[in-house]
Parts: structure tokens; sequence; C-alpha cells
């Protein structure tokens, strides 16, 4: 008995499913290319492609770090007060933020393996 090689069912080069997964992986590269050829070719910014505006300005994101570093401060404070602490002034916390920033520069990440 003699078996053909390279034939599907019903004697097909290929089996209808080998056809589908083929057709749908032509429609993503077409979709892809679709994409990568608009971004290519596309006047604008991204972010005009998309219609996307910044909820916030730097300048109210900038506010916002100093006022929730002001409140963590005084929180801070008030939690060294009720110990007995000495209050901690926004210099000493700058002081205090380079030191850390030194030591992790030297000694490498605190997360990092040995």
């Amino acid at each position: 008995m003699r078996i053909k090689q390279g034939t599907g069912s019903r004697g097909r080069a290929y089996p209808w499913s080998v056809g589908f997964v083929l057709a749908t992986v032509a429609m993503l590269a077409f979709l892809i290319g679709v994409l990568v050829v608009v971004g290519r070719f596309y006047p604008g910014s991204d972010a005009d492609l998309i219609d996307w505006k910044p909820t916030r300005s730097p300048e109210v994101e900038a506010q916002n770090e100093i006022d929730d570093i002001r409140q963590m401060l005084e929180a801070q404070n008030e939690m060294r007060r009720r110990r007995g602490a000495p209050e901690m002034t926004e210099a000493d916390l700058q002081r205090k933020v380079a030191e850390d920033e030194r030591l992790q520069m030297r000694d490498g990440s605190p997360f990092e393996e040995a």
C-alpha cells in the first residue's frame, strides 16, 4: 500500500484549517502594515494622530509636587513634635535626600542582587 506524502485530508494539498490560519496571519500583517504606513507618513505628531491632550500642564504638575512635599513635611514634623524630636526643615530634608542619593550611587541600587 502506497501513501501520498504532503497531502492533507481528502487528497488536497492543505487542509482548510491551515488556509484559515494563513488568511488570519495575512490579515494581521496587512493591518499592522497599514498602521505603520499611517504612522510613518502622517504629517502631524503622534499626539495629534490620536487626538491626545494632557490633562494638566507641567506647571500644575510641578505645583502639585511642591504641595505634596510640603504636606508630607508638615505631617512628619507633627509626628516628630509628638515624640519630642526637633522639627525637620526643608533644607534638612534636601540634605537627607542628597545623602541618600550619594549612598545609593556609591553602593548601587538597594534592589540589585549581589
